[in-house]
């Protein structure tokens, strides 16, 4: 097996080991201590830690000269060039008030490009994966956007924290508003990218988001036919859209980035 599918059928496999693990955390959320990690609605638990060291053990154990880069721990370089982006549960929030929509999210960079993405979400037994030239699925099925969606065809994905500038915030709901869309919002911004490539939104926007939050979904929505931008790298978070080519480009300007 090539070294980039061969890394992909990994990524699969411990996203669903990562889950798995969480969901045991999950079922027993109520023994955890989350802290605070900026603000009120940035937590972090002992489960976020304790997933991430496994994953990091384990892409050690299959691929040692692999660097990778998390939400948890800092970054590790390698020799390889493939560097894995990781985020253990990707929609702390959710996870720890008992909502299913919550991830495990793992995205493979190879010359500091997208090139493949797992995304598991384990309470709705979805597995979402995509690798560079070979297409997107959804549980083993494949996934094509619907290129002639519109911003006002159905929800539009919206990621804006606490941290987000209120009239910059006001502004994009505004606009969006008056061009018929309608806003939507889970609280994993992994989860939401998968959505896109999947057709369940029409397109996403943040105005700030880590790699990890990202990666794996960059790679999804690209191989299922989008487009996605993003002004982060792996030392800096950045704002993001996605969406079919008309929506993608909606979104920068109700944004004021075109």
């Amino acid at each position: 097996m090539e070294p980039l599918r061969a890394r992909q059928a990994v990524a699969e496999a411990l996203a669903r080991g990562a889950g798995a693990r969480a969901r045991k955390f999950f079922l027993q959320r109520d023994t955890l201590h989350p802290e605070l990690k900026s603000d009120s609605q940035d937590l972090v638990s002992e489960a976020d830690r304790s997933i991430e060291a496994w994953l990091r053990r384990a892409i050690r154990r299959h691929f040692p000269g692999d660097g990778i880069v998390g939400e948890e721990e800092a970054a590790t370089e390698g020799t390889s060039g493939f560097v894995w982006v990781i985020d253990p549960i990707d929609g702390t929030m959710p996870f720890l008030v008992g909502q299913p929509n919550w991830t495990v999210s793992i995205g493979l960079a190879c010359g500091g490009e997208p090139v493949a993405g797992v995304i598991y979400a384990p309470m709705l037994r979805e597995l979402y994966s995509a690798v560079a030239g070979g297409g997107a699925r959804l549980n083993g099925r494949s996934l094509a956007m619907n290129p002639d969606w519109t911003i006002a065809s159905t929800t539009i994905g919206f990621g804006a924290t606490q941290k987000a500038l209120p009239a910059e915030v006001g502004a994009f709901v505004e606009g969006l508003y008056r061009e018929g869309g309608v806003l939507f919002r889970v609280g994993s911004g992994a989860l939401m990218l998968a959505y896109v490539a999947a057709n369940r939104l029409a397109g996403y926007y943040d105005p700030t988001l880590h790699c990890w939050d990202c990666w794996a979904g960059m790679v999804l929505v690209r191989e299922a036919g989008g487009l996605v931008s993003f002004d982060g790298d792996f030392t800096r978070p950045g704002a993001m859209w996605a969406g079919n080519a008309t929506v993608h480009a909606a979104l920068r300007r109700l944004s004021g980035r075109d």
